[in-house]
């Protein structure tokens, strides 16, 4: 794992100047390396922005720029060894006339020649332009946005968010990213498994697939310099990159982006502890390196803060989590099955003891008229097993069933106004209603959850499973399900939340048309669905 070290040397010395090394120093990592003066007009024979621009983390005075110096994206970057000063632009209109702001930005090495801009002092709910500029060169340009003032009424806003995940490079084309990035968004909320770590499978069959669509480069992913090379094929992707230019993102992170499957220090395999934090750390940095995040969510080591949380004016506060990091292991084993007395166990926790302290803090506090939960796994109770029996998923919520309990009821007994969880992984599109007791459909309903199909996992997919009508049965606070690939799109206002399932019916080949299958209303005040 010798690629990590530099740079986790270089986060040594900012973990001294904030007052302690942590849990790096049990890695016996190098000194930082000494200070360099940056590069300022490197020359180049071919564009260094192949992996295109981002935006993200919209606030009512500031937003995230990103980009990352990468002339040969799959082989390392291509970029030397060095500093590099890149010039960065963001004005009111496209054609940079307007209120245009600039500076300068240095492009390290230790971070993979990615650079984050963190603007201020901007105009609250408006779009802007942005662009990078070095050697001569010009990036794409983005469009980015920021969030109405803190304090305005919810009555009179709107977010028109979309909610997509699980895009494995392999598996199909991201048509359905190049759709989003024509869509009348404000952001886009990513729930993980935006790569995927496994070596190429060549013509070997997908599950639920016929071939691979597209190879993967190499072994599976473990090193740092592997994970960049990995996220570096994936935003070459022309349709990945135009949804990026177009909205400003928030994004988490599921398995995929680490380890299939990991929880907490934990991975299927059970490899030695030291060995699968160091996985973890490189992952975690790869994973910053290629997004639009702030500063605060820099890795520290094998740890990261990606629970956070962005509000939308008084309309709307959303919540991001992290279900992998904190989580105990998955309860009776990573399968599906009745649940054991590990489902049932008090301690077990999915978001960890700090993380859930501060999701009920945040909820606590809020005045806001919906509050959105953006996270991994489903939330709802999913019985897979038509019938009595009882078939449960240890990976979910459902595997950790007093975790979810503390949950609902800290929702219902602080009268949480308006909850509506967002979830991935599952390559599926459900919409349900959480409830008080999920064996009991007269329980209270508390509010919806919607779990976002994938982009291009498991291929094209299709509308049903021969079990569906009688798993909706079984289960009647689900109301929608469908295999096909696609995206959520919804629109907040003051009185009522529209969602809707956009698909595409293939993904094996490029061109697919994009169309909305189903559409649900939820209306402020009266927590369920509701045809849209």
């Amino acid at each position: 794992m010798t690629e990590i070290l530099p740079v986790a040397a270089t986060l040594i010395r900012r973990r001294h100047l904030l007052g302690g090394v942590g849990s790096l120093a049990a890695f016996g990592l190098l000194a930082p390396p000494a200070r360099r003066a940056a590069h300022a007009e490197p020359r180049f024979t071919s564009s260094p922005f192949t992996l295109g621009v981002a935006s993200g983390e919209p606030w009512p005075e500031s937003v995230v720029l990103w980009t990352r110096l990468a002339p040969e994206p799959l082989d390392g970057g291509g970029m030397p060894p060095e500093p590099v000063e890149i010039r960065w632009q963001l004005a009111a209109d496209a054609r940079f006339r307007t209120g245009l702001r600039q500076g300068v930005v240095v492009a390290q090495p230790e971070l993979a020649h990615s650079v984050r801009v963190e603007v201020g002092g901007l105009q609250p709910g408006r779009p802007y332009w942005y662009r990078f500029i070095v050697g001569g060169v010009e990036s794409p340009v983005g469009r980015t946005r920021t969030a109405p003032p803190a304090n305005a009424a919810a009555q009179g806003l709107r977010l028109r968010l979309a909610a997509v995940g699980c895009s494995n490079y392999e598996h199909g084309w991201f048509t359905a990213y190049g759709h989003l990035a024509a869509e009348d968004l404000d952001l886009v909320f990513h729930s993980g498994d935006y790569i995927y770590e496994g070596r190429a499978r060549g013509n070997r069959p997908f599950r639920h697939g016929s071939q691979a669509v597209r190879q993967h480069r190499g072994g599976e992913a473990r090193t740092l310099a592997e994970y960049r090379n990995r996220y570096a094929l994936y935003k070459t992707d022309t349709d990945l990159q135009a949804a990026h230019a177009a909205h400003p993102f928030a994004v988490t992170f599921d398995d995929h982006e680490v380890r299939d499957n990991w929880a907490g220090a934990t991975a299927p395999g059970n490899p030695p502890r030291e060995q699968f934090l160091l996985r973890r750390a490189a992952a975690f940095q790869a994973w910053y390196e290629h997004m639009p995040l702030r500063r605060a969510q820099l890795p520290r080591g094998a740890d990261i803060r990606a629970h956070r949380h962005l509000d939308w004016g008084r309309l709307a506060r959303l919540a991001f989590l992290d279900t992998r990091q904190h989580r105990t292991p998955q309860p009776c084993g990573i399968r599906r099955g009745a649940r054991c007395a590990g489902a049932l166990d008090p301690g077990a926790t999915m978001l960890g003891s700090a993380q859930e302290r501060w999701l009920f803090d945040t909820l606590g506090a809020s005045r806001a008229r919906w509050h959105v939960l953006g996270q991994q796994v489903p939330v709802m109770q999913i019985d897979r097993a038509p019938g009595p029996e009882q078939v449960f998923s240890m990976d979910k919520w459902d595997g950790y069933a007093a975790a979810r309990a503390r949950l609902l009821g800290f929702i219902a007994a602080r009268r949480i106004a308006n909850p509506v969880v967002l979830t991935g992984d599952l390559h599926e599109a459900w919409a349900g209603e959480l409830k008080a007791d999920f064996d009991d459909p007269r329980s209270a309903t508390l509010g919806v959850e919607f779990c976002g199909t994938s982009i291009s996992s498991d291929g094209d997919g299709r509308e049903q499973d021969p079990n569906t009508p009688r798993i909706l049965a079984d289960n009647p606070h689900l109301k929608f399900f469908s295999r096909r690939r696609g995206y959520l799109l919804q629109s907040y206002e003051a009185g009522r939340l529209v969602t809707a399932f956009r698909e595409v019916p293939y993904v094996e080949r490029p061109g697919a048309p994009v169309a909305t299958r189903r559409r649900f209303a939820v209306e402020a005040g009266a927590p369920g669905l509701k045809e849209g």
